[in-house]
């Protein structure tokens, strides 16, 4: 919570504008709706990015079930509650929202080794579309965005060790 409160402070200075943060498990429904109650005593949430993300960059074939269920519960069922939660509220109390979800280029393209990452994003794809027909009528837009690798040395290590910072992009 000290990174966080440190977070908000320093974004509160740069913009003017009230931030608070939130402690949240994304993958625990009960740990959302108390954000949720929580962030809703300042005023309602009017917008929602999700940037859930979790991977072991690993062959798909030594994947453990553990494994592949702690990526997917925190990328696509923690997108899921997250935009429910807000959702929910939205509609409930006739609030226009936008949903706005970080997808990755994996969803069309495949890559090696991201496999229940890059299947939970797709599904957080089908989830996008879907909301979109059936919450539109509430005044609550849902988009994605998928704005592709960004070239640091980091990145690099981590998807195809050997690489220079960006080969993938390039």
């Amino acid at each position: 919570p000290a990174l966080l409160d440190e977070a908000a402070r320093e974004i509160s200075e740069k913009t003017g504008s009230k931030v608070v943060g939130h402690v949240c498990d994304v993958r625990d429904a009960d740990s959302i709706d108390a954000m949720m109650d929580a962030i809703w005593t300042h005023g309602p949430l009017t917008g929602l990015l999700n940037n859930a993300a979790a991977n072991f960059i690993a062959p798909t074939k030594t994947l453990s079930p553990r494994a592949f269920r702690a990526i997917t519960s925190t990328v696509m069922d923690g997108s899921f509650q997250v935009t429910l939660a807000a959702g929910k509220r939205w509609i409930e109390q006739g609030i226009p929202g936008s949903v706005v979800s970080n997808l990755v280029t994996w969803v069309w393209t495949g890559s090696a080794y991201v496999v229940p990452s890059a299947m939970s994003k797709s599904a957080i794809h089908a989830m996008t579309m879907s909301l979109a027909v059936e919450w539109g009528k509430y005044g609550i837009r849902v988009n994605t965005i998928a704005p592709g690798e960004i070239p640091t040395e980091g990145m690099s290590k981590r998807i195809k060790p050997g690489d220079e910072a960006g080969a993938r992009t390039k």
